[in-house]
């Protein structure tokens, strides 16, 4: 209930609104449409947009247009499926702001809600119409309550697929219990379970609290070591994936240890988050059985910058062993809104910018078993459109100049008319 009118006092105070179901068809005229796969953006193509999905898409002369359609001329912008950000925490703010032990233990859960508003706002606005939230870090299931908002109109943000409280090995997280008096029942960041029963119990219970996706910590920092070692047994780890694969449930590994990585592709996960320590025959192994890498380069670059040229040479392995490779962010170490920079780092590391806008759109919605809906411009598809001035296909840093987003096919955010 505190979370409710928190949210619903944010909302007034910001002066927000339901979004609005568009009855009115849209015609896009960009520059140019690049379509999410892997041919070069089609000059003098128009998109038409109706009842939320994408009705047309095509050179502008064979494109059909519904009677009383609004016209949307977009000079010098590319126009791309929606962004999507497979790994980020909404309810975290950036740690040069507040530290992530501050977050979890001092502020309320209806002050996390109120900031995820504005961040789930933020992402969306720079084009990123689609997010896998991967642990509300302390937060309980408030995740379930923002992608609920986000469905039904109270708050403006993107698609969410959610992973709830995530699932670590009992004393395997944070807040780190050494530092503080042992009869202290401190909150921690994740559910802690010890043994096969244990995780599925807790698979089980996130899965009734309304998770997307199942997510487990394979690899992490007992007690006050600063090295992070395996968590759970293999075992475990195929006890959790079987649970989640049965009831439908897709299931994304925290795992930056070679070990830890190699225990959860054998235990059949499907994403591997992180994977900064991978080495060639891991990698080898994860193309073998297709599990796809989010390799969340940003994060690195932002708390752990003196490690980050060694991450850069895992994701280089990973590229060359032709590994699955998405994009995911964890947007939340640093500011929401500012996810682009996976992108710019994919780049920087041996990606074509195509290729890593295709890691950013399809093979992400593959990631999320919702290819052909999200992910791609073509008929039937969930209108979820971004537009960059210039051309993103060459210059990734194009996507730091959005010039219009369209969230289910209403337009949310668009550049002011020359």
């Amino acid at each position: 209930m505190k979370l409710i009118v928190a949210l619903a006092l944010f909302l007034a105070l910001a002066g927000a609104a339901p979004a609005q179901t568009s009855t009115q068809a849209l015609v896009l005229h960009p520059a140019r449409v690049w379509t999410g796969s892997a041919a070069p953006p089609h000059e003098g193509w128009v998109v038409v947009v109706a009842d939320g999905r994408i009705a047309a898409v095509g050179p502008e002369g064979s494109v059909r247009r519904p009677a009383n359609a609004r016209d949307i001329v977009l000079p010098n912008v590319t126009l791309t499926p929606g962004l999507i950000d497979a790994h980020t925490h909404l309810l975290l703010r950036a740690y040069s702001i507040e530290s992530w032990d501050d977050q979890v233990l001092r502020d309320s859960e209806a002050t996390r809600v109120i900031r995820a508003v504005g961040a789930a706002r933020d992402t969306l606005l720079a084009g990123f119409t689609t997010i896998r939230d991967l642990g509300t870090e302390g937060a309980g299931y408030a995740d379930v309550s923002l992608r609920q908002a986000a469905e039904n109109g109270a708050m403006l943000g993107p698609r969410m697929f959610v992973a709830t409280r995530a699932i670590v090995a009992r004393g395997a997280y944070a807040p780190r219990r050494t530092g503080y008096r042992p009869d202290l029942d401190l909150p921690q960041g994740a559910q802690e379970a010890s043994g096969e029963a244990e995780v599925v119990t807790a698979v089980r219970e996130q899965m009734a609290r309304g998770a997307d996706w199942i997510k487990l910590y394979a690899d992490y920092r007992f007690g006050n070591s600063s090295e992070s070692r395996p968590t759970f047994t293999q075992a475990e780890l195929a006890a959790a994936v079987a649970t989640a694969h049965d009831a439908g449930l897709r299931v994304a590994v925290h795992a930056v240890t070679d070990e830890g990585m190699r225990r959860a592709v054998l235990a059949g996960v499907d994403t591997i988050e992180h994977g900064y320590n991978g080495g060639a025959e891991t990698f080898r192994l994860m193309a073998q059985r297709h599990v796809a890498l989010i390799p969340t380069l940003a994060a690195a670059d932002t708390v752990r910058r003196p490690d980050s040229a060694a991450f850069a040479r895992a994701f280089r392995l990973a590229l060359a062993a032709h590994v699955v490779i998405g994009s995911g962010s964890d947007a939340g170490v640093f500011a929401h809104g500012q996810n682009a920079r996976e992108l710019e780092l994919m780049v920087e590391n041996g990606m074509t910018p195509m290729q890593a806008l295709i890691a950013a759109t399809s093979t992400d919605a593959a990631i999320l078993n919702r290819s052909g809906h999200l992910g791609v411009i073509a008929p039937g598809a969930d209108a979820d459109l971004a537009g960059f001035v210039g051309d993103p296909t060459r210059d990734i840093t194009a996507l730091r100049n959005v010039a219009i987003v369209v969230s289910r096919g209403v337009v949310v955010r668009a550049m002011a008319p020359e």
